[in-house]
């Protein structure tokens, strides 16, 4: 099973159990210990991962970090658990930052079981940062940021790339906050940086009262252009090929009273990324693209019509799938539940890639 394979599997379990965990030693036995499995460590094994280990410092004793991670013999992450719910913002982690100085270990986590803050030591060395430079929620995972969180899984840590990438996430990260809240209200500096690119009279609290809001505005709306033509691009389609799919499409089990023009729901995007996410690991995400037309979502490779992927048909109250995997080019619609129930046809997303990729299916084939 794929790193994000396991990380969705322990989050449609997880959500299931969320509100029988009402202790920090069932939310480590339950969320923490697996998700550390996750990454490739043995949570049964004290010389890959050390519970309750003695974080004694100075005068200050008693005081234990709940899990370290170890690798050849030495501390390389740590963990400090709180119960399920509870406000991480907060937290002190002060295992964490005591134990930060006195072992080799650059990554420290504070988690609640669903959301994990990862931190270093990137502003003063061996003195933990008091902010992230990557945070993963458990209940929203995100490709980039399972990508980041790869890096510390067992098969490929590497503690001087993580430290040395760290530094640009946590202040892109910060970055990114800033222009949130700048967003949500713009302050006197931010509002002066646009007043002198665009107005050349004299600036006064009125004019800068008068330009408060339409600078808020502006961004917003650049921001909303950038998102609407990467969608634009990207659902773009031929109308030729177009027109020949959806004639050749089965028609739907119940066709709405009158067809409106072509929408692309939210349903249909996160499947989109789901089959993304699942065939990740077998081509390059880039290749894996939409095609919306009336009829139903396709999901092809390469854009290219005569490689269908599958076909999600969610236009009527019964969600169905359509897969290609039999070889003959004919769909077999399978009637589904959830979105979430996609990742049970991997194997069948897979099979249908490698009938367009001879070359990977052979590759796998000699391992």
């Amino acid at each position: 099973m794929d790193f994000i394979d396991m990380l969705q599997a322990l989050a449609t379990r997880v959500s299931k159990q969320v509100n029988m965990l009402l202790t920090e030693e069932a939310t480590k036995n339950a969320i923490v210990m697996p998700f550390i499995n996750a990454l490739g460590y043995n949570v049964f094994d004290p010389a890959e991962v050390t519970p309750e280990l003695n974080c004694d410092v100075g005068i200050k004793k008693g005081e234990k970090v709940d899990y370290a991670v170890l690798k050849d013999g030495q501390v390389v992450m740590l963990f400090e658990c709180k119960s399920v719910g509870t406000n991480l913002d907060r937290v002190t982690p002060t295992q964490l930052f005591r134990y930060f100085t006195v072992t080799q270990a650059r990554v420290g986590v504070l988690t609640n079981g669903v959301i994990y803050r990862f931190f270093s030591d990137l502003e003063e060395p061996n003195k933990m940062d008091t902010k992230p430079f990557l945070e993963f929620n458990l209940f929203d995972i995100q490709e980039a940021v399972v990508s980041e969180l790869k890096k510390m899984t067992k098969p490929h840590f590497d503690q001087a790339a993580i430290v040395e990438t760290a530094g640009e996430l946590k202040y892109a990260r910060e970055i990114k906050r800033v222009m949130a809240e700048q967003l949500a209200a713009p302050s006197d500096d931010w509002v002066r940086f646009f007043i002198g690119a665009v107005y050349t009279g004299r600036v006064t609290q009125a004019v800068r009262d008068q330009f408060k809001p339409i600078v808020q505005k502006a961004v917003r709306q650049f921001v909303n252009d950038q998102i609407s033509d990467r969608l634009k691009s990207a659902l773009e389609r031929d109308p030729a090929e177009a027109a020949a799919q959806e004639a050749a499409a089965p028609a739907p089990a119940e066709a709405p009273a009158k067809e409106a023009e072509v929408v692309t729901t939210d349903d249909e995007r996160e499947a989109y990324f789901i089959v993304k996410a699942i065939l990740r690991e077998e081509v390059d995400p880039a290749r894996i693209t939409p095609r919306d037309v009336k009829s139903y979502f396709g999901i092809l490779l390469d854009d290219n019509n005569r490689k269908p992927l599958c076909r999600l048909h969610f236009n009527t109250a019964q969600k169905y799938v359509g897969f290609f995997d039999a070889g003959d080019r004919q769909e077999e619609r399978v009637a589904i539940d959830r979105i979430d129930d996609l990742y049970r046809f991997g194997a069948r997303l897979k099979a249908t890639l490698r009938l367009y990729e001879p070359a990977k299916k052979e590759e796998k084939a000699e391992k």
